[in-house]
């Protein structure tokens, strides 16, 4: 056995974890009866588990649980004592921080400080829903009929939700939180490639108090698992994080079996500098805008919009300054930037590449790391317009397209020219553009004088190719819910005439 595979199943089994990948299903660790899958070490390229499908059959048996439990969550115990139970999840997390941290690390590929950031703030994402949970109510709406109308929010039911590798513990408490703070019980699919964390993550729930039950964790593909999850009579709702090409699938599935959804998919955003800007400090934004977690991140400012006078400046501090990072074994505490996360992706992104080469740019990178791993080093794309295919498309690794333009109307024309609507960013002085600039480009996120600051009390979320409907802040709790409207007859006992009540 490996150092990294002995290390690997020490900090699964400090979580409460057998020592290879199983579903969680009515708090029972359960081996799945379907293909094999294999997980991947992104880092060494070695095979760290072979772990069966949940295929149908386990789909099944979680969407049952999550019906049958779903009642005494959401009426058998009061919404204050739910968000007990959630800051005492919060607690478990913060106290299991450094194992979830380095199972993160290892099978995601992830730069363990990285992955201590993202487990602090699953934490946090339980803290904030849990002072939600007593807090949701309707309200009072004066009808002129005379009648005393007011509304109830409650939850849906089962939800289904989908996370993507890149982020897995992440996305697995950004999606799950809302939806039990809301009183529904969740049956949720990681990606077959690093379903681990999510599992251990609802384990220590199960253990600070959560029912079991409440939460199950199929893991296994989508196709099957996914997809007899999706068709099952209980879930009521479907929540998907992803690529916009699974998502599709996932929609139609959804619609077909008349199920709403919420989709938070890719992004291709403009980070926009002008002339007028901190241009250093721009630099470090537009670094950690598409460098930190090798690009891998769905608001990565993969279209970099300089203004022509400082065009060529900035594209060459740009290039420098990405020999400062450092890629190496996420495992190590110096290491900046890992590998990309699998193989496919790997092939994607240098296939980016060396189609951005075919069609003219000028490319800025620098040497990559010695020895294995699917490393992709910095990446600057140059002499490339707007309509290239890079420029365009989703690369979703640590490539930047660097493109000039010239004045405020060109850089929020190109800024909007793209079928995606997730975020952006602009780097000014003038304070009166910023607004302008954050007014007129079609985001879900923006930034100004930033990059990537995000919390889980603001609303998440975009549009076009970038998905609808949003997953954090309150707007959350709204697409966990739904409003009941009711109606009290407040008038004197009514009077019978002509054979109607009036």
């Amino acid at each position: 056995m490996s150092e990294r595979l002995c290390k690997l199943q020490q900090a699964m089994l400090s979580v409460g974890l057998n020592e290879h990948p199983q579903s969680l299903i009515n708090g029972e660790l359960t081996d799945g009866p379907g293909a094999d899958v294999s997980l991947i070490d992104p880092f060494t390229e070695e095979v760290l588990f072979t772990y069966a499908d949940a295929d149908t059959d386990l789909a099944k048996l979680a969407c049952d649980a999550a019906s049958a439990t779903q009642p005494g969550w959401a009426k058998g115990m009061s919404a204050a004592a739910r968000g007990q139970v959630m800051q005492d999840i919060s607690r478990s997390v913060l106290s299991h921080a450094e194992p979830l941290a380095q199972i993160e690390a290892i099978v995601a590929g992830k730069p363990i400080r990285d992955c201590r950031v993202e487990v602090a703030k699953v934490a946090e994402m339980f803290a904030y829903y849990s002072g939600w949970a007593d807090k949701l109510h309707g309200e009072v709406i004066p009808v002129p009929s005379g009648h005393l109308n007011y509304t109830l929010r409650e939850p849906l039911g089962v939800v289904f939700q989908i996370t993507p590798w890149n982020a897995p513990i992440f996305t697995g408490g950004w999606q799950i939180a809302p939806a039990i703070a809301t009183g529904n019980s969740v049956v949720i699919k990681p990606s077959e490639l690093t379903p681990i964390t999510t599992v251990a993550l609802v384990k220590l729930a199960e253990e600070a108090g959560l029912p079991k039950g409440v939460v199950n964790v199929l893991c296994g593909l989508g196709p099957t698992a996914g997809q007899a999850a999706i068709e099952h009579h209980a879930v009521r709702k479907v929540v998907f994080v992803g690529s916009p090409e699974t998502g599709r699938r996932v929609a139609t599935a959804a619609a077909s079996n008349l199920k709403p959804a919420v989709l938070e998919l890719g992004g291709k955003s403009a980070n926009i500098v002008f002339d007028d800007a901190n241009l250093k400090h721009a630099c470090l934004g537009a670094q950690a805008a598409i460098f930190s977690g090798a690009g891998q991140s769905c608001v990565a400012g993969s279209r970099l919009l300089v203004q022509r006078s400082v065009h060529k400046e900035f594209v060459d501090m740009l290039a420098n300054g990405m020999n400062n990072i450092t890629l190496g074994d996420p495992l190590n505490e110096n290491t900046e930037i890992g590998p990309i996360s699998n193989a496919r992706q790997f092939e994607h992104v240098t296939g980016m590449i060396k189609q951005a080469a075919n069609e003219g740019a000028t490319i800025h990178t620098r040497t990559k790391n010695d020895g294995c791993g699917y490393f992709v080093p910095p990446t600057v794309l140059n002499d490339l317009s707007n309509n290239a295919t890079a420029a365009q498309s989703e690369i979703f690794g640590p490539v930047v397209t660097a493109i000039p333009f010239d004045d405020e109307a060109e850089a929020i024309a190109l800024a909007n020219d793209t079928n995606f609507g997730l975020a952006g960013a602009v780097w000014t002085s003038d304070v009166g553009r910023a607004h302008r600039i954050a007014e007129a480009v079609r985001a879900g996120t923006f930034w100004i004088n930033s990059y990537k600051a995000i919390h889980v009390s603001s609303p998440f979320g975009g549009s076009l190719n970038s998905g609808f409907g949003r997953s954090s802040g309150t707007d959350a709790l709204m697409e966990y819910t739904a409003a009941k409207s009711v109606w009290l007859d407040s008038a004197p006992t009514p009077k019978i005439a002509f054979g109607y009540v009036s």
